[in-house]
């Protein structure tokens, strides 16, 4: 057991000038990075996320496209989506942060978001 009773040196400074750091240092300590913050409203999309992919816009990677054939027939919900016909072959590829539930889908010189469900991705 220990008594409770420190001894120390009594050269040693006192313990406040030991805690506390010299006002040099603290003037030389490198900046701490923040990381952005985009405000969101609970049920409001978020158009700046949103408005970045416009597939009719995007390029294909110049790898890690892959060919997919379609599984069931898919109708486009808006402009940004490309209508499917089973049985036929799109070229698809991903982009990053797009949803990874859904893959850009290429067929000629038309081009849109697709759900990966649809597809049996090949090659």
């Amino acid at each position: 057991r220990f008594s409770g009773t420190f001894i120390g040196n009594a050269e040693s400074a006192s313990p406040a000038a030991a805690t506390s750091p010299p006002a040099v240092a603290a003037a030389t300590l490198p900046a701490v990075p923040t990381i952005p913050v985009v405000p969101t409203i609970v049920g409001v999309p978020n158009t700046v996320a949103e408005g970045v992919l416009n597939p009719s816009e995007v390029k294909p990677p110049a790898s890690g496209t892959r060919r997919a054939r379609v599984l069931y027939d898919y109708e486009a919900a808006d402009s940004t989506e490309l209508a499917l016909l089973a049985d036929e072959m799109i070229t698809v590829y991903s982009l990053p942060g797009m949803d990874p539930d859904w893959l850009i889908g290429e067929r000629g010189n038309q081009k849109g978001k697709v759900p990966v469900t649809y597809l049996e991705l090949l090659s």
